[in-house]
């Protein structure tokens, strides 16, 4: 009775770190690292404009990318995913637009 006692709270324990600790944030890219590239936190205003649909994200959310020396955010890992294919695409969107 004891044991199962004891991984009942070790379950619990788990389910409450991965639910609001460091688990909640693994879905949005952890704690604010730049998956894989360790840079700047972005723009002072805390964010960017996510360059392949134009969304604005918050620094503590969706995912980064530094392409020549620049920290680009990202609201999904769909529009990342779509700019390492074709950075230069999506670079030069962003210049007409300006």
């Amino acid at each position: 009775m004891e044991g199962l006692f004891s991984l009942l709270l070790v379950a619990v324990v788990f389910f409450l770190m991965m639910r609001f600790g460091c688990g909640a944030h693994i879905g949005h890219g952890g704690h604010g690292h730049q998956h894989g590239e360790h840079a700047g936190h972005g723009a002072a205003d805390g964010g960017g404009v996510d360059p392949v649909c134009g969304m604005q994200v918050a620094t503590d959310s969706g995912y980064t990318k530094v392409h020549q020396g620049t920290l680009y955010h990202f609201c999904s890992r769909n529009c990342l995913d779509k700019f390492e294919a074709d950075p230069q695409q999506y670079l030069e969107k962003g210049k007409e637009l300006s």
